[in-house]
Formats: structure tokens, C-alpha cells, sequence
């Protein structure tokens, strides 16, 4: 009895201890590479984000996790370089952060797993071969940028309801965004308005994109969001006021703007964790189904709105998720 006593106890044990092991990563150093748009103390709360969903599942920075963090900095061109040193790292797995930046990871890399976040059309772009079956080594989340821009010009006619002239502030070198301006064009004649295209491909056309905005009487704003509007994003919410030009932006990453609606994107990061651990944990990325958001989230900024002399319609009010005093 004894001996079976101890063999049931023993037995018993190994099977929690099978659990324990499975439920957290190997006692091993594991990298994983971010290809960013921006600078880490820009980045934070998306960065913490991610960290917080890592630690979660057992990935602690400094015990069994290192960060390889490299950003653009504002500059789409520096992203081969940056992805070709991930690899020279050999890191476990590269997160990348919008179209360029998921497209440079690609080219660099066909093993190492790669997951992507901010991505507004992963397969249009070329990037994977379908959202069920991303095939590859590419898997993530999807920002279905591209399909809302339609939904920010109603937005933004809400709140300027007089406004017969809208321009949209974008970086038309980035691939991803000649659809969106296509998106933002149509969406504004369908309202009786028209579009004003502001091409800014470095920090020096953002001054002289304004000056042309209000010269042709431009009465609001779409901001596009990539590396060099994120980047430059304070500077941008800066102008919009000098100028005082209501703008819609595309994330909350804006702090100050007028209004936002678009992805929340440290719940984004968050959700990205859960990619990297299944990967680390033997799934293959080309199995993963890639996400989309089911969410959006609407931000408006009655500081701001005041400052313009706006007053924010019921119609809109009813749509918030967050509202800033």
C-alpha cells in the first residue's frame, strides 16, 4: 500500500510539474527585436504594454527576456538597415510596427518569425497571402487602417459642420497611404467637400504643409498616421493649433489633439504578446491566423475644442469612448 501510496504521489507529481513547465517559458534567455517608427520615450505606453502582456505569460526583461528596441526615428529608409541588424542578432522574433517597417522585416528575413502590429492592409501590401493563412513566416495584427479613414472625414464634418474644404496632412512615399488619401478623397466629395492632398515626406514640409492648408482655406484636417507624423506628432498637434485648423487623427498618440479614432494601440501591443509567446512556444506564424480589431476607439479633447471655438455635437458625444477636460 505504501509503495503504491508513493508511486499515485509520485505520479501526481510529475503530471504538476508537466503543467508548471508548460504553463511558463524555459529557463532560457529568449530576444525579441522591435522595429519601431519612433524613439522608446514616445513609444512608451505602447511599450509598457507590451511588457506587461510578456510579463503575463512569464517573460521577465533582465531574467529570461531581452528587448533589442531600434527605431526609425521618423525616417521610413532606415528601416532595412534596422531589420538587417535584428537578423545579424539573430533574435527569436521581430515585432515591427506599421506597412514599412513590416515590408523591411520581410525582405530581410524568411525564418525568422516576424509579428506585425499597425499593418492597415498586410495582404493588399503584399505582406502575408491571407489573414486565415498568412503562409510564412509573418503573422500579427492588422490595424485596418485604411477602411476607417471614411468614417474620421464623417467624424470630422460632425464637428466642422461648416466646412466645404478638408486637407489631409500625408506621407505619400509610404505604400500604404496613396489608398487611404484615395479613401479620405471619396469620403469628403460623397459629404460635398473637397480634399486638399498635404504631401510631407520629412519634418521640413510640415511648417510650409500648414501655410498651404490655411492658404487655399483648408476649414479642418486628416492626419495620416505613419513614421514621420508619429514621429513628429507633438509638433503637428502644435501647428494644428497655431493654425487653428480642427484636425482628426488617427491614434490617441496625438496627446493634445483635437480628436482621434482609430485602434487602441496599447491594447494592440498587448495583444501582440500573445503572438510572440505561442511563437516561442513552437507555433508556427504561418498557422496563426492574422487579427483583426473589433474595436475602435473614439477620443475627443474638450480643452481643445474650446480653444477653437468649437462646440462638440451631441451627435458625436454620444460616439466617445474617452473624453479629455
Amino acid at each position: 500500500m505504501r509503495l503504491i501510496g508513493l508511486a499515485v504521489i509520485l505520479g501526481v507529481g510529475f503530471v504538476l510539474a508537466s503543467v508548471a513547465v508548460n504553463a511558463q517559458p524555459p529557463d532560457r534567455l529568449y530576444r525579441i527585436g522591435m522595429l519601431e517608427r519612433t524613439l522608446p520615450p514616445i513609444n512608451a505606453a505602447n511599450l509598457e504594454s507590451l511588457r506587461q502582456g510578456l510579463r503575463a505569460l512569464g517573460y521577465i526583461e533582465g531574467k529570461n527576456l531581452v528587448i533589442e528596441y531600434r527605431s526609425a526615428d521618423g525616417h521610413d529608409d532606415r528601416y532595412p538597415e534596422l531589420a538587417a541588424e535584428l537578423v545579424e542578432l539573430k533574435v527569436d522574433v521581430i515585432l515591427t510596427r506599421g506597412t514599412p517597417a513590416a515590408l523591411a522585416a520581410k525582405n530581410a528575413t524568411g525564418t525568422i518569425p516576424v509579428v506585425i502590429t499597425g499593418v492597415g492592409d498586410p495582404v493588399g501590401q503584399g505582406i502575408i497571402v491571407s489573414l486565415a493563412h498568412p503562409g510564412g513566416n509573418i503573422t500579427g495584427l492588422s490595424a485596418t487602417v485604411t477602411e476607417i479613414y471614411p468614417k474620421r472625414v464623417e467624424l470630422l464634418r460632425e464637428l466642422v459642420p461648416k466646412a466645404t474644404r478638408i486637407a489631409a496632412l500625408f506621407n505619400m512615399s509610404n505604400p500604404a497611404i496613396p489608398h487611404q488619401w484615395r479613401q479620405v478623397e471619396a469620403a469628403a466629395r460623397s459629404l460635398g467637400m473637397q480634399a486638399q492632398l498635404l504631401d510631407v515626406r520629412k519634418q521640413e514640409d510640415l511648417r510650409p504643409a500648414f501655410d498651404a492648408a490655411v492658404r487655399q482655406r483648408a476649414a479642418a484636417l486628416v492626419v495620416g498616421l505613419e513614421t514621420l507624423t508619429l514621429a513628429n506628432a507633438p509638433l503637428i498637434v502644435d501647428l494644428a493649433a497655431k493654425h487653428r485648423l480642427p484636425a482628426m487623427y488617427a491614434s490617441g498618440e496625438f496627446v493634445g489633439g483635437l480628436a482621434s479614432y482609430g485602434v487602441h494601440y496599447p491594447d494592440h501591443y498587448r495583444r501582440a504578446a500573445t503572438f510572440v509567446d505561442k511563437i516561442l512556444k513552437g507555433a508556427k506564424p504561418a498557422d496563426l491566423p492574422v487579427e483583426q480589431p473589433t474595436k475602435f476607439e473614439l477620443v475627443v479633447n474638450l480643452r481643445t475644442a474650446r480653444a477653437l471655438g468649437l462646440t462638440i455635437p451631441r451627435t458625436v458625444l454620444l460616439q466617445v469612448d474617452q473624453v479629455i477636460e
